[in-house]
């Protein structure tokens, strides 16, 4: 007997990674989430709502920089090489590791056989699965701007909210009702603009709802009702934490494929010039097992699929047995139906995990014999029609749970470049520019605004990782912008392979309007 529903979502998001030259560390970022990530995701997904047996579910966020990469043909052109190359590469390795590479082999074939077969429409697959009700997609800030710091001028969290929905109802045919917030970062009156862009309804960390004005009286089992308007659901600890910790949670196990050793590091530097890679780097190819919790790297073995495979469907089995007793446990105190709310990134199952689709393909399974309800949230409003209403209080799903990891001494500086920017494209659109060709300039300056605003590239700077690349991505968009900026101040004439350099180089959100950034009429 089902006692309660279990809300799925997942937040896919990649910055704009798209770059001229083939071959980038960039690009590699995409290619290696569509070859771990968002194909095997999407090969679960219509396999489960193939059998009458399943009901797949999922609430899936796709960020619309990710859609402006699954939508470009120049870029998408490069899959299959990139491809080839990683096959070439896995021929070489060691004799001791055979059996993990015939494995990952085979899944690079399907990859490439499922890239053929439907043409490289990874956005038109996700589009039917929302078709066909497994899927509900959602959208989140254009260029995943970190809200909070870009408040200070409401116009360009404005900007934010109106492009991701433009682009995703440009992709997917369907405006969005629900929105990812970036690191799900919400301040007060934020509800406000979404509301005024459309979108009824978000994810809050738990602390975001257990913290709200008065205390929602479910806790995090149920959505609130903010007074603007919008539906919010809070994270639940106990649903989450097994799947995405990798200390305390599955993808820890010693069975499991270790994500850090790479044949980008172990095979020679001279096999790799010879593929074509000129530097080391992780390549995605990733032959050894997790072993145990601390072993050096050196250290690891070799990756049994077989004994993996064994390991998810006992993990999957666990989870829902968790689920069935919690949602048990609550029945008996709420009168609604108790909604329990796991939301991830995206990236977490393939990437990170790379058991992690097997795993929701076994959850879809085993749900219903479990008692255990799948909703997406779209469903579990239309179940559940009147809702607390609840002042829901500022907070993130970041590290401390509120905005430190985003304003902090390693990447502070940006916020007031951010702020500069954004007030200086408020006073220009407000005054308005003398001719389409200034028009035109001004909506690249839009969207240079926009990719500087990238919570990405902040968040890489304190974790202290590719922090020149992340350093030289903010300072590049910001540079674009205010030389754009300048020739429609002064009038001045852009050499003309310059702006269409630039023009082709960050050419998404072809639909973008510097409108977007006037300020709206007060009162």
């Amino acid at each position: 007997m089902v006692t309660g529903d279990l809300a799925l979502v997942l937040h896919a998001h990649l910055p704009y990674v798209r770059s001229a030259q083939a071959g980038s560390l960039e690009e590699d970022w995409y290619f290696q989430a569509l070859q771990e990530c968002y194909l095997p995701l999407l090969t679960v997904l219509e396999a489960a709502a193939s059998d009458r047996r399943q009901q797949p579910r999922l609430t899936l966020g796709l960020s619309p920089t990710l859609l402006s990469l699954l939508g470009d043909r120049e870029l998408n052109a490069r899959f299959l090489p990139w491809l080839v190359q990683r096959q070439l590469l896995l021929a070489q390795a060691p004799a001791e590791h055979q059996m993990a590479a015939q494995h990952l082999a085979e899944q690079l074939a399907t990859v490439e056989r499922q890239w053929l077969e439907h043409e490289g429409q990874v956005v038109r697959r996700f589009q039917q699965l929302q078709q066909r009700g497994v899927l509900d997609l959602i959208t989140c800030g254009a260029t995943h701007g970190y809200l909070p710091l870009l408040r200070q001028v409401p116009e360009a969290v404005q900007a934010q909210l109106v492009n991701a929905v433009r682009e995703h109802q440009r992709q997917l045919g369907e405006r969005p009702l629900g929105i990812w917030l970036p690191e799900c970062a919400y301040y007060e009156g934020l509800d406000q603009q979404l509301v005024a862009a459309g979108l009824r309804y978000s994810v809050l960390d738990g602390h975001g709802l257990l913290h709200a004005l008065p205390r929602p009286r479910y806790g995090v089992f149920a959505p609130v009702c903010s007074p603007a308007g919008v539906a919010f659901f809070g994270r639940d600890g106990n649903a989450t934490l097994p799947v995405w910790s990798a200390r305390e949670g599955y993808p820890g196990d010693g069975v499991y494929r270790e994500f850090h050793r790479d044949l980008g590091w172990d095979l020679p530097e001279e096999q790799l010039q010879e593929a074509g890679i000129g530097s080391r780097r992780p390549l995605g190819l990733k032959l050894h097992r997790v072993t145990a919790q601390g072993c050096p790297l050196e250290h690891k073995q070799p990756y049994d699929p077989a004994a993996a495979a064994e390991r998810v469907e006992q993990h999957a089995s666990a989870y829902l047995r968790g689920r069935a007793t919690e949602l048990a446990g609550l029945a008996g105190s709420m009168e609604p139906l108790p909604l329990l709310v796991a939301p991830f990134d995206a990236e977490l199952f393939g990437h990170w995990w790379f058991e992690g689709p097997q795993f929701l393909a076994a959850l879809f399974r085993h749900c219903h014999q479990a008692g255990v309800r799948l909703v997406t949230l779209r469903e579990a409003l239309q179940q559940r029609p009147s809702l607390q209403v609840c002042r829901p209080s500022p907070s993130s799903w970041g590290q401390g749970g509120y905005h430190t990891y985003w304003l902090n001494d390693s990447n502070a500086w940006v916020v007031p470049e951010w702020q500069r920017a954004s007030q200086a494209m408020v006073r220009r659109v407000n005054r308005g520019v003398a001719n389409r060709h200034q028009r035109d300039l001004l909506n690249q300056a839009g969207r240079e605004l926009l990719l500087a605003q990238s919570s990405d590239w902040s968040f890489i700077l304190r974790a202290g990782t590719t922090t020149e690349l992340a350093r030289e991505r903010i300072q590049r968009h910001l540079d674009r912008f205010w030389r754009l900026l300048d020739a429609i101040d002064h009038n001045r004439q852009l050499p003309h392979d310059w702006l269409q350099a630039v023009q082709r180089e960050d050419r998404l959100f072809p639909k973008l309007n510097a409108a977007d950034w006037v300020t709206p009429p007060s009162g």
